[in-house]
């Protein structure tokens, strides 16, 4: 009997519903924005994983590059071969949704999310692309904290920096395969799609609040008729009904005329 799990040159894909399937494009732009995922690679019977900041950028024939890099004692370090695939997934926010949420009846709780697959080789950094790479990778996030001055190797010691770099290793993989699934209710009616939207963005937490404003970016009309619907409605209530001073003033007007007159 042949084993369920070997399939020849057949591989197992990231299982993505077709509503759900980004483009190349916009999973690497994920991925780049994110800068943050976990590495995960095979030793022998047993996968071996590390959560770690990486830096996407590109080799000369256009082929994504996405570099990082570990602690020497990282058993990651020896299974770096050039030749073994890995896998970096990269995960966004992710929230829960009550199946209270949707207008329409008969409908299950489910979770939202963003995530990003990438798989390929991964070789190690030579001594002279360590250098480079850690000042790409600091200031890009340096970066995200303007107007603050960024912080760089410079500011340190020779001889500090030079103990550190020694206490890492610089890992690219040549990125092969790009997946992605954005779980975001494309599926849904546009009623429910609102409906859970606005309940993502009513909670406290961030991630599903960052969740509510993408699915916002993913159907705009629907929500631009319905802030045009709340300020009409605002509008006409403005419009149509006497304010607190001038219920006041009516109700003044009127304590103050004879019994029986006629306004």
């Amino acid at each position: 009997m042949s084993n369920p799990l070997h399939y020849g040159k057949q591989e197992l894909k990231m299982y993505v519903p077709p509503m759900f399937k980004p483009d190349r494009a916009a999973s690497l732009g994920f991925a780049q924005a994110r800068g943050f995922g976990t590495v995960c690679a095979r030793d022998g019977n047993k996968p071996v994983a590390s959560s770690l900041p990486f830096i996407l950028t590109s080799a000369a024939d256009g082929t994504p590059l996405a570099a990082f890099h570990v602690a020497r004692g990282n058993p990651l370090a020896g299974l770096a071969d050039g030749h073994s695939s890995w896998l970096l997934a990269v995960n966004g926010a992710d929230a829960y949704v009550s199946a209270d949420w949707y207008v329409s009846p008969d409908q299950v709780p489910t979770w939202l999310y963003q995530a990003v697959h990438l798989t390929g080789p991964v070789r190690k950094q030579s001594d002279s692309e360590l250098g480079p790479h850690l000042d790409a990778l600091s200031a890009k996030f340096e970066n995200w904290l303007a107007p603050k001055p960024p912080w760089a190797a410079s500011k340190m010691t020779a001889a500090r920096l030079d103990t550190l770099k020694k206490a890492i290793v610089g890992l690219v993989m040549t990125v092969e395969e790009v997946e992605g699934s954005f779980k975001l209710n494309q599926h849904k009616s546009d009623v429910d799609y609102v409906a859970v939207s606005n309940a993502l963005a009513s909670q406290a937490d961030a991630g599903a609040q960052q969740l509510a404003r993408t699915m916002r970016e993913l159907r705009p009309q629907l929500f631009d008729a319905q802030t045009a619907q709340l300020n009409a409605g605002a509008f006409s209530i403005e419009v149509g009904a006497p304010s607190h001073e001038e219920k006041t003033s009516n109700n003044n007007l009127e304590s103050s005329m004879p019994e029986g007159t006629v306004s």
